[in-house]
Parts: C-alpha cells; structure tokens; sequence
C-alpha cells in the first residue's frame, strides 16, 4: 500500500488544482465576461449575408453590431431589400422602409465591334493596369476596358464578359454597388432602377473624334436637348447628361440621337431583354 501513496497524493494534488482552477476561471469568466445582445444574432440572421460592404460596414457581423448600438440605419442592407428591412425594423422596434431600388449601369456599348483598336494589348489582364497604358488597348479613352475586374468582386453573379464589355442583369443585380468601386473608368453609376433612360456612353471627345473611337459614341450633337420636354438633358463636356430628379422617363431622347447611345431600359424589358446587352 505504501508504494501507492506517491501515486495517490499525486492524484490528489492534480485533482485539487483542477477544482481550483475551475473555481478561478469561472468566477473570472462571470466577472470579466461581456453581455452580447441576442438581437446582434437575429439582425444578423436576417441580413443578406454577402458581406459585400454595401451598408458601409466590413462585413454583415459589423452591420449587425452597428444596427443594435443605433449607429447604423434599419435599411441599409440594400442586398436583402425589403424582406430584410421589415425583419430588422421587427427585431429593433422601429419604422423602417426599404430605400428606393437601385441597379448598377454600365454607361457604355463599347463592343468589341463597335470601338476601335488602338494596339494590342498583351500584359496582365486588369482594367486598372492596362487603362494605364497609354490609355488603354481601345481608342476610348472614356469606355470599358474589358478585363472584368468587376466580374471578379461581384458576389451575386450579376455581370458577364460578353463582346468585351461589362453586362449586368438587372434581375440579379441587388445594388450592392461594389462593381462601381473598381471601375478605373468609372463607367458604372447605381441609379434607381425605375431611371430606365440612360446615356449609354461617357465619351468626352469632340464630335468628329468620338465618332471615330466609337460607333455607339456621343458626339455632342444636342439632338436631345431640344427633344426633351423637361429640359432634363444637356451635353455638358462633349457627352449628354441626364437629370436623374427631373427626367420623367418619357424617352423623347432616345430616337433623336443619331448615334443610338441613349437607352431605353423599360423597353427593352418589354420586348423581352433583361440586360444591358
């Protein structure tokens, strides 16, 4: 029995500290613990869960943290729209409405057959980079590079590579608006999805020279200017600008340019196009 003993006390002892440091770490734990608002984890159930950043926060954790100490409005999740506006104005006791639905446009027709090569361009396949040199591989200086860097950070699939230009579906398109953050061209604008009337090109060239980069091209005309019966439409640097608060969409514009870079989006989802092909 004697020679048990060492084993015995040894066991003893460990089992002692256990219990002991047990006891510290709980009373620890009660005494240093944060309290975390159950309502952190329901908001956080209800938003979209893409993290994309669109309500300004760095990801849906920080939303929901956000939107729980009263920093950050009930609405800001535009991926999840008015379903998850109306679950977190629930959650938080408040009154919230869903703001007005936005879409990421493309403001350029820049295909691969309508803009002109200016060389041929074989480095890394980024927008920002080849935009740097010498303007770019188009002779556009003003239009879609065609590298798709807004491909790679859109996390719902909204936008496609067809004919060397950015296409976004509107059906699928949440209004996140981080495609516009890594345009180098800044082609891509959210508007409200009922702004249905688009200038489709940002080309800032004088007449006879956008006309040469482009076919699709603005050249300044003011055709519609003079078409538009809100006066919401004016060619400021080259290029046709539309009022987005006074535009009725009435779509007067858009069969007086000559160069058919006025768009129509309503129409075309009528006649069975869903995109900005």
């Amino acid at each position: 029995m004697a020679q048990f003993m060492p084993i015995l006390f040894a066991v003893i002892a460990l089992g002692g500290l256990g219990i002991l440091f047990g006891l510290v770490l709980g009373v620890a734990d009660k005494k240093f613990s944060v309290e975390v608002d159950e309502r952190v984890s329901a908001v956080r159930a209800a938003v979209s869960g893409a993290n994309c950043g669109a309500c300004g926060y760095a990801g849906c954790d920080a939303y929901a943290e956000a939107v729980v100490r009263g920093e950050a409005k009930a609405n800001a999740c535009t991926p999840g729209g008015a379903k998850t506006v109306k679950a977190i104005a629930e959650i938080m006791g408040v009154n919230a409405e869903a703001q007005e639905p936005m879409v990421a446009r493309v403001r350029c027709q820049g295909t691969c057959e309508r803009v002109s090569p200016r060389y041929d361009y074989t480095g890394l396949p980024n927008c920002r980079a080849a935009s740097g040199i010498s303007g770019g591989p188009n002779a556009c200086e003003y239009g879609c590079v065609g590298f798709g860097e807004c491909v790679s950070v859109c996390a719902f699939g909204a936008i496609k590579m067809i004919d060397g230009i950015a296409v976004i579906d509107d059906n699928v398109c949440t209004g996140c608006g981080m495609c516009v953050e890594v345009c180098p061209r800044n082609i891509i604008k959210m508007l409200p999805k009922d702004q249905t009337v688009v200038v489709m090109c940002r080309n800032e060239a004088i007449g006879r020279i956008a006309r040469l980069q482009c076919t699709t091209a603005c050249v300044g005309c003011k055709r519609c200017e003079k078409a538009c019966p809100s006066e919401s439409i004016k060619v400021i640097n080259g290029v046709a600008i539309i009022d987005e608060t006074t535009c009725t969409r009435c779509g007067a514009c858009v069969p007086v340019c000559p160069m058919h870079c006025i768009v129509n989006f309503y129409e075309r989802e009528t006649d069975g196009e869903t995109t900005e092909a």
